[in-house]
């Protein structure tokens, strides 16, 4: 098992972070440069987690996560109509991050999303937008989540919620990790220059002590990310190994964000600086789909 990043997975990584750190309209950008691709096939799942921990870095406010999932959904089981409708290069799609019950379901990039994939009983359905209608949520970090009641749709042949999940979890845990690696390169950086009693405050034995423990959970999130992205692009089963990288993401990165803010001190708590982006970004990540409580229940119960 070789973790080292392959050239073409570099050279996205690359790509993004320069397209995200000087775009004004990041997500045209990534679709005109060939990142976001017109056939969803033509990446893997290795390539798209590197542009995710891009995207998790710069704390981007793009669709990249759900697009990518609900077009490979739709690519895999979508029957040729649900293809030649919404596979369309620039759409962006959104997955329900819970299944629909009768009650009011939960989407990522509400107001922007051309069509919803919504697991329902053991279907998921493809929902057209412009049949919604869609309440905003207001959320700490400011991103566009709403919420509708579902109603039915067009049903995706084979697509089950599991296989969504279990691909979308991977993705918040590639955010996570670019999330926790700026975090810390940030917090690294201002204990190296911020200065009291005389001394840097990254020269005091506790500060030290705490970003110490930082790098080796951001150290577990990435190994543990690689080691799930991998068994899932070679066909393998990994169940456990995503449980096991979101309890990571979780677990770990509480402690990273916590870590950010507590070593900032007042800076750390006000919401115009960019630390609070990284900890409202770290904190969502933790919890969507399931906190480090809940992946230790999904590996108990597969192991």
């Amino acid at each position: 098992m070789d973790f080292t990043p392959t050239e073409t997975q570099r050279e996205l990584a690359a790509l993004t972070r320069k397209i995200l750190d000087s775009s004004d309209t990041p997500w045209a950008d990534l679709v005109r440069s060939g990142v976001v691709p017109e056939n969803p096939d033509e990446l893997g799942v290795l390539e798209q987690c590197a542009v995710l921990v891009e995207i998790g870095r710069a704390v981007a406010p793009v669709p990249y996560l759900p697009t990518t999932v609900a077009a490979s959904a739709l690519a895999t089981f979508g029957t040729a109509e649900q293809r030649s409708r919404w596979l369309t290069p620039g759409t962006v799609l959104s997955v329900a991050l819970s299944e629909a019950s009768g009650v009011r379901t939960v989407v990522p990039f509400a107001s922007t999303a051309a069509a919803f994939l919504v697991p329902h009983g053991s279907e998921v359905f493809v929902v057209d937008a412009e049949s919604l209608e869609i309440t905003p949520q207001e959320v700490v970090d400011g991103s566009d989540t709403g919420c509708f009641t579902f109603f039915g749709g067009s049903v995706v042949p084979g697509l089950t919620a599991d296989w969504l999940t279990l691909r979308y979890t991977l993705g918040l845990c590639a955010l996570q990790l670019g999330v926790t690696e700026r975090a810390l390169e940030l917090t690294a950086e201002y204990a190296r220059t911020r200065v009291q009693f005389d001394r840097p405050i990254g020269s005091f034995q506790a500060v030290a002590q705490r970003l110490a423990d930082a790098y080796i959970d951001v150290a577990a999130i990435r190994l543990t990310l690689w080691q799930a992205a991998w068994r899932l692009s070679e066909g393998l089963d990994c169940a456990a190994e995503v449980a096991t990288a979101k309890f990571w993401a979780a677990d770990a990165g509480h402690r990273v964000a916590h870590t950010a803010v507590h070593v900032h001190g007042g800076t750390g708590i006000d919401m115009s600086h960019n630390v609070h982006r990284y900890f409202t970004a770290a904190k969502r990540n933790e919890f969507e789909l399931g906190g480090a409580t809940a992946q230790l229940l999904k590996l108990s119960a597969v192991l």
